[in-house]
């Protein structure tokens, strides 16, 4: 099914929280990103007992879009029981590849509690364009 609206992206970052695998932390994340085409990325937050490798749902999701060829977005729905944010290094890998992309942060029940981008997630953010110019 299409995604046409943010209910709907929010509605398959829930679906994507369903299959977290979280037995140290037990803090369910999904996450469901939109490509400028329309294609919609799935991903839950994988943890580790030495928990370095642990991954998050947001860096799944954007894996996922990127193996398959994507490289612009333009949204992502990030749920959690608390409506929490991305971490550094999700904001950090998403803003190689699309700086100004919706953020929406909603509870697992699919209440939005905050829509903003990534570069207010993120200001003054170090992405590709800083290495334009190195000589």
């Amino acid at each position: 099914m299409p995604v046409t609206n943010d209910s709907q992206l929010v509605e398959a970052a829930i679906q994507a929280s369903e299959q977290a695998y979280i037995p140290y932390s037990n803090y369910r994340v999904g996450a469901a990103l939109l490509t400028a085409s329309g294609q919609v990325y799935g991903g839950c937050n994988i943890e580790s007992v030495s928990f370095t490798p642990t991954v998050c749902a947001e860096r799944t999701a954007l894996y996922k879009a990127v193996s398959e060829g994507h490289r612009d977005f333009a949204a992502i729905a990030v749920v959690t029981r608390d409506a929490g944010s991305p971490c550094g290094v999700c904001r950090q890998m998403m803003y190689e590849f699309s700086p100004e992309m919706r953020v929406i942060l909603a509870d697992l029940e699919g209440r939005v509690q905050l829509t903003t981008t990534l570069d207010a997630l993120l200001p003054h953010g170090f992405g590709p364009s800083n290495l334009d110019n190195a000589s």
